[in-house]
């Protein structure tokens, strides 16, 4: 009896939930319903897009593509699973843009422009020029931009790379620049490379002074350890997914100016406009009078795009970022036949280039002045973010649907950029940090076997929303909870499942395979020593003041000198106990100065030898009291490429 009147008191649900595993791998009743009203409310049976993306076929690759160490930088069929209609287990309009991404080969574009897809995240362009070719953007690792170049070479007849152009300043669209030309050809003049106003400044800060946190968080937005599959990564939307292999850099012969430029590039007429600040801050496109094209970079391709970026970048103005697309419609649309970017297929036919102009411009200025008209008539950015809906347009143009930006995050960034991080809410203007409020929380709840009752309730009645919210607060509150873990993993991976963004599924996927199998993986290292080469001497310095580490400083700071003979520079750091300040020139009675080539240092930082080891096979010397290059050196914190996001 006394067992009955304990067990009466216990509210049955919870009994059925306490003894519920969470489902793994599958669509809920909730989640296929939501797919399949998804289904019906959009043109998916529409087959342009597919006629376009297949057009021009001309060869494919059939074997892996392999990094020179062996390992594998890209499997030629690991999205053949997209064959067919979409499951349940993922958003049918998603589904739908990651079959066509997933179409690769060599294509032609018009005779003399070709196009490499379907073998990274971005596309190489290849240019036949009156003595050899010019590539634009070639990829994010050297191995498939040398598998794209080969292919072309292998079917259209062998020609010299004697141009390559970065549209934009990241990796993706320079990172395979190893793959097709080399040091050696760029210093001899074979070799002629165009880069956008401020490129390289802006490398610096997109890959070395953030670099390890935007790489960090870059593994969820792009589902790098997530398994592809229909139940896993199914593509991120702006492309399959980012190869595997290390990311290099060659330094602009030339960048060009703000105003924009006329270049003859080995026969070719490019009439280039600037377009920084949109989707990059160093950025441009450019018109090809001889071929009717209309090349857009990354400012204007088949998706949505971010705003702001969930890896972390600085915040995109949306307006400016329409003005500019208007800009080129107005100059350009009458003239082209043709419209390519650097990232899924082209545009045929003047009417529909000006029809994707015009609503890629539209579809920026709609989140631009519906966020501001809300925000002005008192919404916070989250009730902004609820209620921004869609353009009417985007009914029928996939090309502006947010399968990598999406309308609800892009208005919080629209946000963010006129109001800063404070939504206008007293309460979260100096919240406790997440940890402590969350211990708070689920004691306030009744404690941890409440919440997680409450956690499970939601997600058996589809509230995926409320229940990821109130298991993560559980988890922050006690993070070696498994129950709570594993149904939290479960909350996120239906998220994931209906999710029409490819980022959004890959973060919710990827979080729900740390709470499952924990483990340190390895992030995408953008700072080796051929990016760090193509970088000023006093930003690499500035990225190392952004290691500094005041806690770890030891002793007496100084001046430090650095004098690099193979590059004629020298470096001064001002060392005190909270900051270390590096300027340009050389610095009266320097505690120390170290002696050594520009070329070894970059080994250096990118930890592929130590400072005894130069100082000891006499690569670098020293003047003065060297401990206080310890010291310094000391102090720096080290890159850690995994940090937990999941759990505190």
């Amino acid at each position: 009896m006394k067992n009955l009147k304990l067990l009466s008191a216990v509210p049955f649900v919870a009994l059925i939930l306490a003894n519920t595993s969470p489902p793994v791998g599958v669509a809920t009743d909730q989640t296929a319903q939501r797919n399949q009203a998804v289904a019906e409310a959009l043109p998916i049976a529409d087959q342009q897009d597919f006629e376009d993306a297949r057009r021009g076929l001309l060869a494919q690759l059939e074997t892996d593509i392999l990094n020179e160490d062996g390992s594998v930088a890209w499997k030629i069929d690991e999205f053949d699973f997209l064959d067919g209609k979409a499951p349940p287990s993922a958003n049918p309009s998603l589904w739908r843009q990651s079959q066509l991404a997933a179409i690769h080969g060599l294509f032609e574009v018009v005779p003399g422009v070709y196009q490499v897809r379907g073998y990274d995240l971005s596309v190489m362009t290849l240019i036949a020029g009156d003595s050899g070719w010019i590539v634009i953007d070639p990829l994010l690792s050297a191995a498939p931009a040398r598998a794209s170049l080969d292919l072309a070479n292998k079917t259209l007849g062998e020609k010299p790379v004697v141009a390559v152009l970065f549209t934009h300043s990241h990796a993706d669209h320079f990172g395979g620049v190893l793959g097709v030309t080399s040091r050696e050809e760029l210093q001899a003049g074979k070799v002629a490379i165009y880069a956008p106003y401020g490129f390289t400044k802006e490398t610096v800060g997109e890959s070395v002074l953030a670099g390890n946190a935007m790489s960090r968080r870059a593994q969820y937005q792009f589902g790098a350890n997530v398994p592809s599959g229909a139940a896993g990564a199914v593509g991120v939307g702006l492309g399959p997914k980012l190869s595997a292999g290390s990311i290099g850099l060659l330094p602009p012969t030339r960048e060009l100016s703000t105003d924009g430029e006329t270049l003859d590039i080995d026969g070719i007429t490019f009439e280039f406009v600037d377009a920084g600040q949109t989707e990059a801050p160093s950025e441009f496109v450019f018109y090809l009078p001889q071929f009717k094209a209309f090349h857009a970079a990354e400012v204007v391709t088949r998706v949505q795009h971010n705003i702001l970026t969930p890896r972390g970048a600085i915040v995109r103005d949306s307006l400016q970022w329409s003005r500019k697309v208007d800009e080129f419609l107005s100059r350009f649309g009458d003239k082209s036949e043709v419209m390519l970017a650097s990232h899924h297929w082209p545009t045929w036919g003047g009417d529909a280039v000006r029809d994707k102009l015009r609503n890629q411009r539209d579809a920026y200025r709609y989140i631009h002045d519906q966020t501001l008209r809300m925000a002005n008539q008192g919404l916070t950015m989250d009730e902004i973010a609820e209620d921004i809906g869609e353009p009417d347009f985007a009914k029928t143009d996939f090309g502006v649907r947010g399968y990598y930006g999406t309308f609800e995050h892009n208005s919080k960034a629209v946000y963010q950029r006129y109001f800063g991080w404070w939504n206008a809410v007293p309460a979260d203007y100096d919240p406790l940090p997440k940890v402590e409020e969350a211990a708070k929380w689920i004691s306030a709840l009744g404690g941890a076997e409440a919440a997680l009752t409450q956690g499970q309730k939601a997600f058996e009645a589809g509230d995926y929303r409320w229940g990821a919210r109130l298991l993560q607060t559980l988890v922050f509150a006690e993070p070696d909870n498994t129950d709570a873990k594993m149904w939290l993993a479960s909350t996120y991976e239906q998220l994931g499942y209906q999710a029409e963004g490819g980022t959004w599924r890959n973060i919710y996927l990827s979080a729900a395979l740390e709470l499952r199998t924990p483990k340190e993986n390895d992030s995408v290292n953008t700072v080796t020593a051929s990016v760090l080469a193509a970088l000023p001497t006093l930003d690499l310095f500035d990225a190392l003041a952004a290691r500094f580490n005041p806690a770890k400083m030891q002793g007496e700071g100084g001046i430090l000198a650095f004098n690099f003979p193979d590059t004629e520079e020298e470096i001064s750091v001002d060392l005190r106990q909270s900051v270390m300040f590096p300027r340009v020139g050389s610095a009266d009675a320097p505690v120390v100065t170290l002696s050594i080539q520009r070329s070894d240092m970059n080994r250096l930082l990118a930890q592929e030898t130590t400072l005894p080891e130069l100082l000891g096979s006499g690569a670098a010397t020293f003047e003065g009291d060297v401990t206080a290059l310890g010291r310094m050196f000391g102090a720096l914190d080290s890159q850690v490429p995994y940090f937990e996001i999941v759990t505190p």
